[in-house]
């Protein structure tokens, strides 16, 4: 099979059942100067980017590429259920395909678990929107970087 042909990374994963709920970023923004909703215990945020993980990444990102996602959601469902997680946010460059793909797996591996209490979300315009929006959410960016977002404006 050439290069061509070859089938995308997530053709070996089966169909969500779940449709991707996109989260607005005004919703996150307001999630980090909470004092009810704390990054790491309240929510996690999820930088899917692998070759395109540049530029920077927003405030408290963990980043496990979409790749490699799939097999990961028993282990991190026990991990973030263990911690009392009650959002998961996923995104990469848009969010309309890695990260809307990996919000929706999770929430089937969440409803298959009868869980009640955590969420799946894909970042509404992912990185590229986050960026683009600026002002407040600019200055949530760890490790900006100006230059390569120069290529998206």
């Amino acid at each position: 099979m050439s290069a061509s042909e070859q089938q995308p990374w997530y053709a070996a994963y089966p169909k969500a059942v779940s449709e991707a709920v996109f989260l607005p970023r005004s919703t996150v923004l307001e999630w980090f100067s909470s004092e009810d909703k704390l990054p790491g215990k309240h929510f996690v945020l999820v930088d899917l980017r692998r070759n395109d993980h540049e530029g920077g990444t927003i405030k408290t990102s963990i980043n496990l590429p979409a790749q490699s996602i799939h097999p990961s959601i028993p282990t991190l469902y026990t991990l973030f259920s263990s911690a009392g997680i009650s959002a998961v946010v996923f995104y990469c460059g848009s969010s309309q395909g890695r990260g809307s793909r990996a919000a929706s797996w999770m929430q089937d591996y969440i409803n298959e678990k009868g869980d009640q209490n955590m969420k799946s979300f894909a970042l509404e315009g992912g990185i590229k929107g986050w960026v683009k929006a600026g002002g407040k959410l600019l200055e949530m960016v760890d490790e900006y970087e100006e230059e390569v977002w120069k290529k998206f404006a």
